[in-house]
């Protein structure tokens, strides 16, 4: 899995970092930290964490490079 954060449209809310602490962290107040390529077994705390982005800063892709479908990747899960 690889992760790509859209900084320019990252507004710090930090949902991400409440989510899937281990993957994303705030710097300060705005910045960002995270790993680009978090480990499978994160795939579901990433995946809502992207899902729960208010500005949709965070894409998930596969290693084949196809986007991770959070629709899919979250059915069934509360």
């Amino acid at each position: 899995m690889r992760i790509v954060v859209d900084l320019n449209r990252c507004q710090g809310y930090a949902q991400c970092a409440f989510l899937a602490p281990d993957v994303f962290a705030m710097h300060g107040e705005e910045a960002l930290l995270y790993n680009p390529h978090a480990d499978e077994m994160q795939r579901e705390q990433v995946m809502r964490a992207a899902t729960a982005c208010p500005v949709r800063a965070i894409q998930v892709e596969d290693l084949d490079g196809a986007p991770a479908a959070a629709e899919e990747r979250l059915s069934g899960v509360r």
